[in-house]
């Protein structure tokens, strides 16, 4: 259960930089609307809030995804293997769903914060 569980957490960590990485990639091909935007009144937190949604449901696509596999694997498991009876629990599912949102607050508020800190000046000369 432990290897697993360091399997479980290597695995969260490299997602997790992978949605950081998409999130900075992201603001920075949008460096511009996000100059508009804060040119015509856009708060510091609107952008903040719409980049961390924006990497939450990302994670939370990547969650469901893996729990689907999860689901069709060890239903695949189950019928090859006689003697296991794979369930998957609800416990289980609100975990992970739990875990994948986690995951993308951690890893999306980077990208979010530094949207959020460029003034609309700078912003609309980038290019």
């Amino acid at each position: 259960m432990l290897l697993l569980g360091g399997i479980g957490a290597i695995s969260l960590l490299v997602s997790g930089i992978g949605i950081m990485n998409i999130m900075l990639v992201s603001v920075r091909e949008r460096t511009r609307e996000i100059g508009i935007r804060k040119a015509i009144g856009a708060r510091r937190s609107d952008i903040l809030i719409q980049f961390l949604v924006e990497a939450v449901v990302l994670s939370l696509i990547g969650g469901i995804i893996g729990i689907l596999l999860t689901y069709v694997v060890t239903s695949i498991a189950g019928n090859m293997i006689d003697g296991i009876d794979p369930r998957l629990s609800l416990n289980t599912i609100l975990i992970s769903t739990i875990f994948s949102f986690a995951v993308g607050v951690v890893f999306g508020l980077y990208p979010a914060l530094k949207a959020s800190k460029l003034t609309p000046v700078e912003a609309l000369r980038y290019e």
